[in-house]
């Protein structure tokens, strides 16, 4: 795993507004691809340590969303809102990502998944609307360690699937997603 805050690439014309956080996963790509993009087992394993998931709606297809608050290990609930805009099946999935469907401050991100022997390589390339936001979410909201911490915990999510011999069906959560 690596990660990087995008700060030395002069040239590239929005590195100062990016965070590219990748991470090698021991598993095949469709079912990395998959983890990431079914409710099911999207509760199960999104946002950093300490953090869950309650959706409120989830659909996966371009132009859909994911309304969903985040409950973080102090108390705190944050709203959170995705909106597909690119989905190509276990290669890549672009969104908007902010705190509704009409947040001005809303980021992009671009998740691509490679094969990479018996393992997928997962690239998380988030874009902030201006420096300034890509600052605060790094400094106020931590936020290179959060994803970090979020791919790990899909690594560790994937394992548990991977190490279950019917692996996709007993990954269901019983109940409600949250």
């Amino acid at each position: 795993m690596a990660t990087t805050s995008s700060g030395g690439e002069a040239a590239h014309p929005t590195a100062d507004r990016e965070i590219v956080i990748f991470r090698m996963i021991g598993a095949p790509r469709e079912l990395v691809f998959e983890a990431f993009t079914r409710v099911r087992h999207l509760s199960r394993w999104w946002g950093p340590e300490g953090f869950t998931t309650t959706t409120r709606s989830f659909e996966f297809r371009v132009g859909g969303s994911w309304d969903f608050v985040m409950h973080g290990p102090d108390g705190t609930d944050y709203q959170e809102w995705i909106t597909w805009r690119e989905i190509v099946p276990s290669e890549r999935i672009a969104l908007l990502h902010g705190e509704s469907r009409d947040d001005l401050n809303a980021f992009e991100s671009v998740l691509t998944f490679e094969t990479a022997g018996d393992e997928t390589r997962i690239v998380m390339r988030t874009v902030f609307p201006t420096k300034e936001l890509r600052d605060e979410a790094v400094e106020k909201y931590h936020a290179v360690e959060g994803g970090e911490q979020t791919l790990s915990n899909l690594a560790a999510y994937v394992a548990e699937l991977t190490r279950d011999d019917t692996g996709r069906n007993e990954a269901a959560p019983k109940g409600r997603d949250s």
